[in-house]
């Protein structure tokens, strides 16, 4: 059975983002896939204060596990700033160079307040996935005006996004098949 870890991107009590992890999740169980829910508001973040890079860690080693063990990981990308939240740069800071992401598929779903649904920080973190040598599966989902825009019962209002999520959610898998495949020849 494939696992999919769908990574909500923000440490923000409360947050959109794991919100729409909690919304897609029963989608991809569905398909037959062990979706596991990992959200940065639960990163160990005090083993990492002080910046103990390359220090036995073993809660921040036992967070990142999570992570790296699924066949493909669907990355929720808040918008803060015009980037990238900051806790989602150090939980990667921390992930295992270079090998925690090499060849793994990685979907995007970007989610903001704005007009451009994270854009602009779902390309930024598509660049340092793609610097980890991931697998970057080129169909992104935006949601933009997320509040408005999004519920947690209703889904997403906006058809055309729907149905571009739903896509997502059918291609990414099959991208992870087709990856492993490649990779085991």
């Amino acid at each position: 059975m494939k696992s999919i870890c769908i990574l909500s991107g923000t440490d923000r009590p409360g947050s959109m983002a794991l919100r729409i992890a909690k919304y897609i999740q029963p989608h991809y169980q569905e398909k037959g896939v062990q979706a596991r829910i990992v959200s940065l508001e639960e990163f160990p973040i005090h083993e990492a204060a002080g910046g103990r890079y390359g220090k036995n860690l073993p809660e921040i080693e036992a967070f990142r596990n999570q992570v790296i063990d699924a066949d493909g990981i669907v990355m929720i990308v808040p918008e803060y700033n015009g980037s990238f939240p900051g806790i989602l740069k150090l939980f990667i800071d921390y992930l295992p160079f270079p090998e925690a992401f090499s060849k793994k598929p990685i979907a995007f779903i970007g989610e903001a307040a704005g007009a451009f649904g994270a854009l602009r920080a779902v390309e930024q973190m598509q660049m340092v996935c793609s610097y980890r040598n991931a697998h970057v599966y080129p169909e992104r989902v935006f949601l933009q005006r997320v509040k408005k825009n999004f519920d947690e019962e209703q889904g997403i209002k906006d058809e055309k996004v729907a149905e571009l999520l739903h896509n997502q959610i059918r291609g990414f898998l099959e991208f992870i098949s087709q990856v492993s495949e490649y990779e085991s020849v």
